[in-house]
């Protein structure tokens, strides 16, 4: 093995959120499993899930309904067979985060259980209101505790290892591993195993406003773009429609389950129709519609009335009723000086979820021999044209555990890995132009917010296309000639994460979903993905 490489493990999985530890938990019975997280190991997006997680637990709930509620919210677009693999085991995945000891909210040994936009049914399962969090910690813990299973944090994945990085090239797209960076020490280190698992989130901090972890720089996306694989509907980007309005604190979500339990959005005062209800005008759900449908609700109020936010009001509950569902937003706002069980809370819409990315199949299997998928990072088919709440970390754990199942089951043909090339460092030096990171990143923030955000027109979107092409040249080159840093890997990856949207957004000659354009507003008849083809 190459000098600056780390093997002697089964399987690599880039990610430690509910995706990467579902399917190392799985595996680690019978393989030697390597974690790698970019930041802290509880730093991803699945500790920062507030609703919860959707299943059919309610006797007057059924499959249907639920398959129905998600091929619904995602305009057709789903894949019905993803969509009914996914549903038809959350509850089994349920049973196993109780089994890791996740404390569920519940009533003399029934869970209790929520609602939010676009369910028929009450059918989420909690933890107050901080459900990723406890979900995070019990995977955690479980993973830390497991002899098979090395977790490492602080590890900024560049590429992935293929063929062409073999000592004796063999050309092939069999996928290797993975090059990271050592934050620690600031060296590249060469990460081999039989199988790899990406587990990377998505890419929301493509935009200027973003209820995403810092990290969501879709590392993923563009790793498996750059060793050739497909992705497909990168233009299908969600805008949760309550984010935090306020100038201090950044990426503050008011969770779905807020309008679930009666929330209701209005007009500010000292603006026509103040304190009045806006949804109705809208939607005959309201507040409960599909979170595109509210989202592009609330950005035409603000446009229209000239708003910085609008209000989302669930004062007229009980103070006890509000204290005792959304304790931590409680807490949260009344230490900014709103009490929520008293006066409404300013909110505004912000990119929260990546429904595109690596394509994948059933068993997670992407493009490339080796190369598996799971999560925020991928599109499996499940979520469409927009996906519906409490979805998301469900399919970390249905397609986490799909994974690692496929590897098992495919486990003898998959070979030891070659002879790796260590990562060339000798040609490039330290820079000292650490501000054309912080400037290029801030440019891409600003103008996927202002041209490929909730609202979209072809100039728009062609105005995007140009500047990032400009900005392609100038990473590309500063790329090429300094050593890496996590900003300079996150700015390359988001860049291309940004062509990838933008080029899906100009192939959609229609209005669907998440993607909504003036040039295109009606629907076709058809439903067709987006496939982009390296």
């Amino acid at each position: 093995m190459a000098s600056g490489s780390h093997g002697g493990f089964d399987v690599l999985v880039i990610g430690s959120g509910g995706a990467g530890l579902t399917a190392a938990l799985s595996l680690a019975e019978h393989c030697r499993v390597l974690v790698l997280a970019k930041g802290a190991l509880d730093s991803g997006s699945t500790a920062w899930a507030q609703g919860g997680i959707a299943a059919v637990l309610d006797a007057g709930d059924t499959f249907e309904n639920h398959i129905e509620d998600t091929m619904v919210a995602g305009a057709g677009l789903n894949r019905r067979e993803t969509v009914e693999f996914v549903i038809e085991r959350a509850p089994l995945a349920i049973e196993r985060l109780i089994g890791l000891g996740v404390p569920f909210n519940s009533a003399e040994g029934t869970l209790h259980l929520t609602r939010e936009g676009g369910h028929s049914h009450r059918r989420i399962v909690h933890v107050d209101d901080a459900t990723g969090w406890a979900v995070e910690s019990a995977l955690l813990k479980a993973a830390n505790a497991h002899p098979n299973i090395t977790l490492l944090a602080g590890r900024t994945c560049i590429d992935l290892i293929t063929g062409k990085h073999e000592l004796r090239y063999s050309g092939s797209g069999r996928v290797w591993g993975a090059y990271a960076l050592n934050s620690a020490t600031g060296r590249v280190e060469a990460h081999t195993a039989r199988a790899t698992i990406l587990a990377t989130g998505g890419a929301g901090r493509v935009y200027q406003f973003s209820t995403a972890p810092r990290g969501a720089t879709g590392d993923g996306i563009a790793m498996a773009w750059r060793a050739g694989a497909r992705v497909s509907n990168m233009e299908m980007m969600q805008f949760h429609p309550t984010c935090l309005y306020n100038l201090d604190v950044k990426n503050f979500l008011i969770t779905e389950a807020v309008r679930g339990e009666g929330g209701q959005l209005k007009i500010p005062p000292g603006f026509p129709g103040a304190g009045r209800r806006f949804m109705p005008r809208f939607d005959e759900r309201a507040e409960l519609a599909p979170r595109d449908i509210v989202a592009r609700a609330i950005d035409h109020e603000i446009k229209r009335l000239g708003l910085d936010y609008v209000h989302l009001d669930i004062s007229h509950k009980p103070p006890e009723f509000v204290r005792e569902h959304f304790p931590t937003i409680y807490e949260k706002l009344l230490g900014l000086g709103i009490d929520m069980t008293a006066e409404p809370i300013p909110v505004v819409p912000a990119q929260h979820y990546t429904c595109g990315g690596v394509l994948i199949d059933l068993a997670a299997r992407t493009d490339l021999p080796g190369l598996y998928a799971a999560g925020e990072c991928t599109e499996s088919g499940l979520h469409g044209a927009n996906r519906l709440a409490s979805n998301s970390l469900l399919e970390c754990f249905v397609f986490g555990e799909a994974a690692a199942a496929d590897i098992l089951a495919r486990w003898d043909s998959f070979d030891a890995p070659p002879e790796i090339r260590a990562w060339d460092e000798s040609r490039v030096t330290d820079s000292d132009e650490e501000v054309v990171i912080k400037q290029n990143w801030t440019e891409i923030r600003r103008f996927m917010w202002n041209y490929v955000g909730i609202v979209r027109t072809t100039k728009r979107l062609e105005r995007a296309r140009h500047r990032i092409r400009m900005l392609g040249e100038e990473v590309n080159d500063y790329y090429g000639h300094f050593r890496v840093t996590t900003d300079l890997i996150e700015l390359r990856n988001l860049l291309q994460c940004a062509e990838l949207i933008v080029h899906s957004a100009l192939k959609r000659h229609e209005s669907r979903g998440l993607h909504y354009t003036r040039d295109y507003p009606e629907t076709l008849p058809q439903a067709v993905d987006t496939v982009l083809v390296p």
